[in-house]
């Protein structure tokens, strides 16, 4: 009979102690509050943590696209600085030419370069 009560008071201490914390309005409190706020929050983990995403993003294209502007921004100075460099755009992109030259504009045939 006294193995019988041992055995059924731990487990009544482990009961107590459960309702002791567990159930105690204070920390029922608390985990719901911070359920709330890492789960449906508009301002919760989740979403900032999306957030951030969107920002690494951004900064990232910022960053890139800083780079293009200052490559051309120097590519522009060469240009209207420099008359041969504004020559050799010109004859490069959109096939000027001089009066006394001809071009020649050479022109891959793609599917047949596939076949082969």
């Amino acid at each position: 009979m006294e193995d019988l009560i041992k055995e059924i008071k731990p487990k009544s201490a482990k009961l107590k102690f459960i309702r002791k914390y567990f159930v105690n309005k204070y920390f029922v409190t608390v985990f719901l509050f911070l359920v709330w706020m890492i789960f449906f929050d508009s301002t919760s983990f989740l979403v900032i943590n999306e957030l951030n995403g969107e920002v690494s993003r951004y900064e990232s294209q910022l960053a890139y696209y800083q780079r293009e502007y200052h490559k051309n921004d120097e590519f522009y100075k060469k240009l209207m600085n420099d008359k041969e460099e504004k020559e050799k755009y010109a004859r490069e992109n959109y096939f000027m030419k001089k009066p006394n030259e001809e071009i020649f504009i050479l022109v891959v045939d793609s599917t047949k370069a596939v076949n082969r």
